[in-house]
């Protein structure tokens, strides 16, 4: 059993559909990528050995504690389930230059190449551009269909209830229907799609058209006989069909000689014949019922009647609607290769997911060895295809055997090195989840000599787990030793390492790599294991303060019950639930709702009514506490969950906290929940807001101020208006939106950010006495944010240290103070600067400001190799747009012309369009080209 290969062991027939999710719950949008469901590791308990999945009766254990303690030895971090290129700036300008130089129809496969590099960078916004590109430029309907459909599923989390998968977004990029024309035209993609205009109707003259089809005659001189049946044909028009007709019935065959013509036995039925003798007349299948076309459709195969085949594979395609069909006559298109219908069959399949997932006629279609064989007859089995449903399987079931066997699929139509790199490392990824070490590090040794570098980790984790230590901490030593330093190559050696050099290892990691959030982790475990607890939860601080993430925040919840700070507990959970409503703690031993419970009632935790907990969120958004503010919005959901403006509340919150998924979950759900249709309308606007379609989002504020004049909607249609590209006539109708609003009924909170809004429009318009007004009004209703605003107004006028002053209030006010520190920097001397941007770093090392000020300070002072550096340190764990740009500069300034190339175009790989790069670059390509002309 041991010497089969790994490759056998998933080319079974037989195959199982994901297990059914549990309807009863929501569906969680916190974290649902791969990358997540691998790095959101579960904190592991010293109880979490315990095999029994049952839930425990919390409310009868004699601890809070009933799976044990966090326990250091029992941590480690994910193998992530990425391509992650060793030099991913180098990686990104040489995808720049192949995409620049490449044919059209490779474009969309380098726009896929780069999906699955910038995948471990988890912005939304560029994976979605990248999978935009690559739909833009695919050429055929294979491609379109795969693409298209990634885009929907990509996207789901802004679609509404009672919204379709098949329903068309109204432009050709998303159009189910669009998908399906062949052509190359990457230019009409973003147009409005066939299905925008008015539908044309089945009337009574088609119906009239039909009928004079079926009764115009023309003098027949041949009749084919199905059993007793004689049909009449025109010779010559049956001779049209296909070259074995003519040859046939005018060749030197007995057939040209004869006026009546046995067919009973061509597997064909009395109303096929007669179908076909009417289609060679008037070229149309749109006559006849399914069944019939499908009938024509065989027949078409077996006479070689490709013109007849194509309009039978056109109009089948046309039918299927939802996955019953699919399944029925996707049977049909594979068996008699109709490309059209396949596709159009896969298209409704792949819109359906993740739930068809769950229906195994569907996994039966995808995942087994013969079944990918099948597909590829028809030309439907493609790298794309197994890329996006291996993608989708991981998120769903990471260890399930439907998601390996679409990963072997995925090997198998790999034929680029970084696509054999890809799929052997995913492979390596699950299979090491799933404990089958051995064949795990069969396959990242694979991925290794494919050229993925980071594999080699998985080769460590793989031996580690199989007892070797030793040649893991060799391993990952050898690698360090070999390539320039990653945080995560010294984050993987501290597995293997002991004592005070693990923990070396782990801060040259989180001085690399900030983001990691495991060293982080390592750490306070381990000081609460030293019984040091409040130095493990400013440690787990240090992370939650800029990435916000349910581990983390239950590891801190866990340190607060240890020192029974249990209101802390219960802030935290609930603001985990908002993220996550699915989570479950202690190893998912026990549900966050469970340990509420426990939490408010063994140990008396007062909840408050409504009303307390308005005030609450008051005081909390007041002082910019934006996890505060979603525990206690959470709070009041359970008490009134039908409630859309909690919802909506819940929605600006996670915004602001980079939660995008969870952002828009929460916002469809006031959507969803709201009872009259002019707050429906609202709550539609800002989904189209968000998601770009600014138009969409102008005619729901203004169809919603129709029905009633409320104080969201004169909000929505002026953010709107001001987030577009506004020209100064622009500006008098955004203040007279606003203004509408104030007029209107709304809480504090809202009012304050209307005040704020609108203070920021007369700053623009030059307003300064204006804008201080609304700012100070804000500040009346405690809108703190409103310092910032009013530290402006104080700028402008040259009162700088009035600037500095208000923006101290805010920092003493404020709860997360990392921008109030960025923004003071700009309104004191340079030294005083230095120290609030060392300060913003340290309190969120992503924030890319701080490094391109520094960086430029150091320009100044002509230390070009000390600002390059200092731009080049973030840039390896946060390669932003704007500072390849600096860097760029900096290097052309220096003469160095090659990286200043390079920087280019990594930047221009992640925003092509960007006028400033566009010109350095071109610059700099001069220079380099026309050396002596400089």
């Amino acid at each position: 059993m041991r010497g089969l290969k790994l490759i056998e062991r998933f080319k079974s027939t037989q195959v199982h559909a994901l297990n059914q999710p549990d309807t009863t719950v929501v569906n969680s949008t916190g974290s649902s990528s791969p990358a997540c469901k691998l790095s959101n590791h579960r904190v592991k308990f010293i109880g979490s050995k315990l095999k029994s999945n049952k839930v425990c009766s919390v409310s009868a254990s004699k601890t809070l504690f009933p799976f044990g303690l966090p326990r250091t030895d029992l941590l480690e971090p994910p193998i992530e389930p990425h391509f992650q290129p060793i030099q991913l700036v180098e990686t990104l300008a040489a995808l720049y230059r192949r995409f620049e130089t490449c044919s059209e129809s490779e474009k969309s496969l380098i726009c896929v190449e780069k999906y699955s590099i910038l995948s471990s960078l988890g912005d939304p916004k560029f994976l979605r551009r990248c999978l935009r590109a690559a739909r833009q430029h695919a050429f055929d309907v294979h491609s379109k269909v795969v693409l298209s459909a990634w885009l929907r599923y990509e996207r789901r989390e802004d679609e509404l209830d009672g919204v379709s998968p098949m329903d068309c977004s109204r432009f050709i990029l998303e159009c189910p229907m669009a998908a399906l024309v062949s052509g190359y035209d990457p230019n009409s993609i973003y147009d409005h799609c066939k299905c925008y205009q008015e539908c044309t109707k089945f009337t009574d003259a088609q119906i009239s058209k039909r009928n004079k089809c079926l009764t115009l005659e023309e003098d027949s001189d041949i009749s084919f006989f199905v059993g007793n049946e004689e049909i009449n044909c025109v010779r010559f028009k049956i001779a049209a069909l296909s070259s074995p007709f003519k040859t046939m019935l005018y060749g030197s065959f007995m057939e040209s000689k004869s006026y009546k013509i046995d067919f009973s036995q061509n597997c064909i039925s009395v109303e096929g014949m007669k179908a076909v003798e009417l289609y060679s007349r008037t070229r149309r299948v749109d006559l006849f019922s399914p069944e019939i076309v499908l009938e024509l459709l065989s027949f078409a195969n077996r006479f070689c009647c490709e013109e007849m085949k194509t309009s039978c594979d056109i109009h089948l395609a046309s039918f299927v609607s939802c996955i019953e069909d699919a399944l029925v006559l996707i049977e049909y298109g594979l068996e008699e290769r109709a490309n059209f219908l396949v596709a159009s069959c896969l298209h409704v399949l792949l819109r359906e997911l993740p739930s068809s997932l769950y229906n195994p006629k569907v996994m039966k279609i995808f995942c087994s060895f013969e079944a990918r064989e099948r597909l590829e007859s028809a030309g439907h089995a493609s790298f794309f295809l197994y890329y996006f449903l291996s993608q989708v399987t991981m998120e769903e079931n990471l260890v399930s055997n439907a998601t390996v066997m679409l990963l072997e699929r995925l090997r198998e139509c790999a034929t680029e090195k970084w696509q054999k790199a890809l799929a052997l490392h995913q492979l390596g990824c699950v299979l090491l989840e799933r404990k089958e070490y051995r064949n795990a590090q069969c396959c990242f040794e694979a991925a290794t000599e494919a050229g993925h570098v980071y594999s080699l980790a998985g080769m460590a984790r793989s031996r580690y787990k199989q007892g070797q230590q030793f040649p893991a901490y060799k391993l990952m030593s050898s690698l360090i030793s070999q390539y320039k330093a990653v945080g995560w190559m010294y984050q993987e050696r501290s597995l293997y390492n002991v004592g005070k050099d693990k923990i070396a290892d782990l801060n040259t990691a989180t001085e690399l790599d900030p983001a990691l959030p495991f060293p982080y982790k390592y750490r306070a475990v381990s000081k609460a294991e030293e019984k040091q607890t409040r130095a493990a939860i400013s440690e787990i601080d240090r992370i939650i303060g800029f990435k916000l993430a349910p581990d983390c925040l239950e590891l801190r919840a866990w340190f607060f019950i240890a020192i029974e700070d249990y209101g802390s507990a219960l802030r935290d959970i609930r603001a985990l639930l908002t993220l996550e409503p699915n989570y479950r703690m202690f190893n998912e031993q026990v549900s966050g709702d469970n340990l509420i419970e426990l939490l408010s009632h063994k140990h008396k935790v007062q909840q408050g009514s409504q009303a307390d907990c308005w005030m609450q969120l008051y005081e909390r958004w007041s002082s910019v506490d934006d996890i505060g503010s979603l525990a206690v919005i959470h709070q009041m959901l359970v008490n009134d969950p039908g409630k859309s403006v909690l919802r909506f509340r819940q929605s600006l919150l996670l915004l602001r906290l980079n939660c995008q998924k969870a952002a828009m979950r929460c916002l469809r759900l006031a959507r969803n929940l709201s009872s009259s249709e002019h707050e429906k309308l609202i709550y539609e606007g800002w989904i189209l807001c968000d998601t770009g379609h600014r138009e969409e989002a102008l005619a729901r504020a203004e169809k919603s101020i129709l029905i009633q004049r409320s104080f969201e909607a004169f909000f929505l249609k002026a953010y709107t208006l001001a987030d577009s590209s506004m020209d100064p006539k622009s500006y008098s109708y955004v203040i007279q939106l606003l203004e509408e609003a104030l007029r209107c009924p709304s809480d504090g909170l809202r009012k304050g950010q209307a005040l704020n809004n609108l203070g920021s429009i007369y700053v623009d318009c030059g307003k300064l006495d204006q804008a201080a007004n609304c700012y100070l009004n804000a500040l009346e209703i405690k809108h703190t944010r409103a310092h910032q605003g009013l530290a402006r107004v104080y700028f402008l006028r040259n009162q700088q240290k009035s600037a500095y002053d208000e923006m101290s209030k805010l920092i003493e006010k404020a709860h997360n103070s990392t921008s109030s520190y960025e923004k003071r920097s700009e309104y004191c001397d340079r030294e005083m600067a230095k120290n609030d941007l060392n300060m913003a770093t340290e309190l969120d090392p992503l924030r890319t400001y701080p490094y391109k000020y520094r960086a430029a300070l150091l320009m100044d002072d002509q230390k070009e190799t000390e600002a390059v550096e200092e731009l080049s340190k973030a840039i390896a764990f946060k390669p932003d747009l704007q500072m390849l740009h600096l860097r760029a500069a900096f290097y052309e300034s220096r003469g160095d012309l090659n990286s200043a190339l390079c920087d280019c175009e990594a930047a221009l790989c992640l925003e092509p369009n960007h006028i400033d790069t566009l010109d350095l670059y071109n610059r700099a390509r001069d220079r380099a080209i026309h050396p002596q002309e400089m």
